[in-house]
């Protein structure tokens, strides 16, 4: 049953009644640009066809039901108000209140609902499960009382609820691409502008996730880290973000600058050129150059931010080598286990999850798993 069938399901069984609409967003994979949104600087991420899926009809009062079919039917409820109050005891359930309350917060003529979440996003694999179900949920009240909330509004206040609410400093990207994404496209998305250029992906090209079943372990406390050490090298160079500087900048200027902080910011510098340059060289169904850049991108994570474990070294390894010389791969998402990304010819998909069913296994003994993927659009109704 696919998630749009069990929300349905599971609203039925919930209220008796059919929806009213139905909504979906989703997930996202990055290419490449990790861990420069909250520095000001570009991303190239691709919606992808998986995500959550709501039915929901609108209530008469101001209470809120949610019922979590990937739960076991858990159901949570709450009032609208000024401060709607955490629950310690079902995280899940706090992303969908961070973004009521911030809907509240910007002062939108809100009522109460009834809603049904289903989803197929992977958790825990670093791609955005979390943004996708806070921008589904600001869907639904949107289209249940045609709020006034562009897309880009509507990933804005997705962020402010995992910001503000949820406690997680993250930037724009998962949120906006949720909200944003073109079918059949990546988006190069300036953090700074949120200026948001649709970059197309060549009709043959194939993009693999493949999950390395290495729990991610160290997110918070490690990215939290990060950027602080990001924002110490901004001040030591005087700039608002490191996507001010450019790398000779960066190497004149460095003396007096802590080793570590150095090799971040230097992550930083290099993976935002080389962002832009993987959007033309995608753009142009140049996969030769990309590969290159994708493979600059991944060793910069593993030495310069040291946000990969050895596990998902070899898998990016076995990737590249059975990709070959048209196409790469990397690490996405923040880091410390999670999953892989392979761009690679339509023809090579066979042969590449071969490879990699056949040469990687987690340090538990776990074999990978695949998903081939279709970049998607963005948040809507249906």
């Amino acid at each position: 049953m696919n998630p749009r069938e069990r929300a349905d399901e599971t609203f039925r069984a919930a209220f008796g009644v059919e929806p009213m609409l139905r909504v979906h967003a989703p997930g996202r994979v990055n290419l490449i640009g990790e861990h420069t949104d909250y520095n000001d600087g570009f991303v190239l991420p691709c919606a992808i066809d998986f995500g959550t899926r709501i039915a929901a009809r609108p209530r008469d009062d101001d209470q809120v039901q949610i019922v979590a079919a990937d739960y076991d039917g858990a159901i949570d409820r709450f009032r609208l108000g000024p401060a709607i109050p955490h629950r310690e005891d079902a995280a899940w359930a706090n992303y969908a209140r961070g973004m009521v309350q911030m809907l509240v917060a910007r002062g939108l003529p809100l009522r109460g609902a009834d809603l049904a979440v289903a989803g197929d996003v992977p958790q825990g694999a670093g791609l955005s499960s979390s943004a996708s179900f806070e921008v589904a949920v600001g869907q639904a009240f949107k289209s249940l009382y045609a709020l006034d909330l562009d897309p880009t509004a509507l990933a804005l206040t997705a962020q402010r609820a995992e910001n503000e609410f949820v406690g997680c400093n993250c930037g724009i990207m998962d949120q906006l691409i949720s909200a944003r994404g073109e079918a059949g496209h990546a988006l190069l998305i300036d953090c700074r502008s949120l200026d948001a250029r649709p970059v197309p992906l060549p009709p043959d090209l194939a993009v693999m996730i493949v999950h390395s079943h290495v729990k991610r372990g160290l997110v918070g406390s490690e990215y939290n880290t990060r950027r602080r050490q990001c924002e110490a090298a901004a001040r030591h160079y005087g700039v608002a973000a490191l996507r001010d500087i450019d790398l000779a900048r960066l190497e004149a200027g460095k003396a007096g600058l802590d080793e570590v902080v150095y090799r971040r910011a230097r992550h930083i510098v290099t993976e935002n050129a080389r962002t832009q340059a993987a959007a033309t060289a995608l753009a142009g169904g140049d996969l030769a150059a990309l590969g290159l850049l994708m493979g600059a991108s991944h060793a910069s994570m593993r030495d310069d931010f040291e946000i990969t474990v050895p596990a998902v070294d070899r898998l990016v390894e076995i990737l590249q080598q059975a990709i070959g010389p048209q196409g790469g791969a990397r690490m996405t998402g923040g880091g410390f286990g999670g999953c892989a990304v392979g761009l690679l010819p339509r023809e090579r998909v066979a042969a590449v999850r071969a490879a990699v069913e056949s040469g990687y296994r987690a340090p538990g003994g776990e074999a990978p798993t695949v998903w081939v993927c279709r970049a998607s659009a963005g948040a809507g109704e249906g």
